[in-house]
């Protein structure tokens, strides 16, 4: 099947609300169609194959990679959700190419060692220059910083696809309020005005912005539990839990620690998705087209009230005994300690830094060249640069 016979299947299987390939608003940089995919699977697979997105494999997701191979990085996660959200989408009649390259792409502007740095890079290091966010600077790695085509800088992504990593929002992201923001309009050299609107993004990335919020929950209460970090005698508070470990036992009994782990998560997992395409369908009902989804004051896809309401105490249960959990804490520290060293020793002295990112600064500012060189790493790489620079012994 060549591409123009798929995008003739889109127009038979999607649903109206949905956004067809045929519909894009097209790239920056005009290109040549490809023979066989659909401008969306082609972001697809440029978000794949591009550095940025391998570099996940070695950044943290809650655990440092140096805790043990078990546990989620941003890699797993990503690639965690764009499974949950392809779910979603089929079940939706949505375009499951533009939300799988939403979903691999939502996290590659993330900073090594998770939220803590970002932190540090937003509220001091460029509190002065313009901030920092990693949806935004997702946005900058596939538009700017990623260096893989003669014709064009960037991955010269569709404008949707490119739109879904700005728009992208949780509890931790910010990128969307800034862009409702009076001094929202520029992130580094990256102009936001074409995103500085007040329509919802597609259907297809709000699936990408649930389907986070299922990965990350989940699968942070996983790595919590098999961690140690979390102990299951204090989840007997949250209904929600109980909930599925009673469906379990009455599938299962006799089930090891183990197995019957694996299997509440998968129930929680499903419990959340059926819930989610149970109340889109119901909003959606209302929804002739994707021009129509995008006007609403109201974000389409999400879960029930009941289900919103059930979700509280399992979220504020993983806030109060994982993230801040005082293992946790230490980690974010000397994270936070490594990377303000790096920073602050690039800015003393720029020569330190590789000759791409000299170059780099010629155009961008030192500070925003340091930043986007910092973010870029992965925790392997930025501990092993605090070494060399800080400790007299090891080999530059």
């Amino acid at each position: 099947m060549n591409r123009e016979e798929y995008q003739k299947l889109e127009d038979n299987i999607l649903a109206a609300y949905a956004l067809k390939s045929s519909e894009t608003r097209g790239r920056v940089h005009k290109e040549k169609e490809d023979l066989y995919r659909t401008c969306f699977q082609r972001d697809r697979d440029r978000i794949i194959h591009s550095t940025a997105f391998r570099r996940l494999e070695y950044k943290t997701q809650v655990f440092v990679i140096h805790e043990g191979d078990y546990y989620r990085t941003r890699l797993t996660h990503s690639l965690e959700v764009a499974q949950i959200a392809r779910s979603i989408a089929r079940a939706l009649s949505l375009n499951s190419d533009l939300v799988e390259a939403i979903a691999l792409g939502h996290d590659v502007g993330h900073t090594p060692f998770g939220h803590s740095v970002e932190e540090l890079l937003k509220n001091e290091l460029m509190k002065d220059c313009g901030g920092f966010d990693h949806n935004l600077q997702g946005l900058r790695v596939v538009d700017y910083l990623e260096s893989r085509y003669p014709d064009f800088r960037g991955l010269n992504l569709t404008w949707e696809v490119r739109e879904g990593l700005v728009k992208h929002i949780t509890l931790y992201d910010e990128g969307y309020k800034r862009l409702e923001s009076k001094d929202g309009r520029r992130y580094g050299n990256i102009d936001l005005s074409e995103f500085y609107t007040n329509l919802q993004p597609t259907l297809e990335a709000q699936v990408v912005n649930i389907a986070d919020e299922i990965a990350y929950d989940n699968h942070d209460l996983d790595d919590g539990l098999t961690s140690g970090l979390i102990d299951e005698t204090e989840l007997q508070a949250i209904p929600l839990w109980l909930e599925a470990k009673k469906k379990v036992k009455e599938k299962y009994s006799n089930l090891s620690f183990e197995f019957e782990k694996h299997q509440v998560i998968r129930t929680l997992i499903d419990m959340d998705v059926k819930d989610v395409i149970s109340s889109s369908l119901d909003n959606l009902s209302r929804v002739s087209s994707h021009k129509d989804a995008r006007s609403s004051s109201v974000r389409l896809i999400d879960f029930s009230p009941g289900m919103q309401d059930e979700r509280k105490p399992l979220r504020h249960f993983l806030l109060e005994n994982l993230y801040r959990h005082y293992r946790v804490e230490r980690m974010s520290n000397k994270a936070k300690m490594i990377i303000e060293g790096l920073f602050n020793a690039y800015m003393k002295n720029t020569k330190q830094l590789p000759p791409q990112v000299q170059d780099s600064i010629k155009t961008e500012g030192d500070k925003r060249a340091v930043c986007d060189y910092v973010a870029s790493m992965t925790d392997h790489f930025a501990q092993n640069e605090y070494k060399k620079l800080f400790d007299p012994l090891e080999r530059v």
